[in-house]
């Protein structure tokens, strides 16, 4: 009776150890501890909150990795219709690295930072940056939109054909690295903007 009770254990054990592999695969040694999500994929758009530091880069195939203790921690990230949702309110900022073979969106709240691992080579983007988000980009895009809300900041570098920048203060931008054939500014709390806004509606 006791070794069917412990053949029982085992496979049951095995089976929940199998599963939980499949969506997570965590790196755990004393340098380094890291979770590759390997249940995302189609990632177009990535929204972060909260206190979190993104890198993002190009690749063939979408993958998410996560550092620190990721479960242990007050940190949610999720993917619904391609977009990336990664939030976290703790005390230490929560570090990710999301490759992403047809990202087209970033949106960042609260006191996020996005940093760009490489060149970023896209047809177009569209960057949000609201509260105290930092952004600091280096593209190479057919087309790019940047709007810097509030007290975000942003730090562009690369090259784009197609350039749109709104933002609420024009000392938060920094291009000195950044070159555009065509490009449109655009201060948020001008009247104009305010028209196309409510027009939007």
């Amino acid at each position: 009776m006791k070794t069917i009770i412990s053949t029982i254990f085992a496979i049951v054990s095995l089976a929940v150890v199998t599963s939980n592999s499949a969506y997570a695969n965590t790196n755990n040694n004393d340098k380094e501890v890291s979770t590759v999500l390997t249940n995302i994929s189609k990632i177009n758009k990535i929204e972060i909150h909260g206190n979190v530091e993104l890198y993002v880069s190009d690749g063939s195939a979408d993958q998410v990795k996560v550092y620190n203790k990721y479960y242990s921690e007050s940190a949610l990230v999720q993917s619904n219709d391609g977009v990336l949702r990664i939030s976290s309110y703790s005390g230490q900022k929560l570090v990710v690295w999301v490759t992403a073979n047809d990202l087209r969106a970033i949106t960042a709240y609260d006191n996020s930072e996005v940093k760009s691992f490489g060149n970023l080579s896209k047809i177009e983007l569209d960057v949000n940056l609201y509260n105290n988000a930092i952004a600091n980009l280096n593209v190479d895009a057919y087309r790019a939109t940047v709007t810097v809300n509030d007290n975000a900041k942003a730090t562009l570098a690369g090259t784009v054909n197609d350039y749109c920048l709104k933002y609420t203060s024009s000392a938060n931008i920094n291009t000195k690295d950044f070159a555009a054939a065509n490009s449109t500014t655009v201060l948020i709390s001008s009247p104009e903007y305010r028209g196309t806004e409510l027009a939007n509606l």
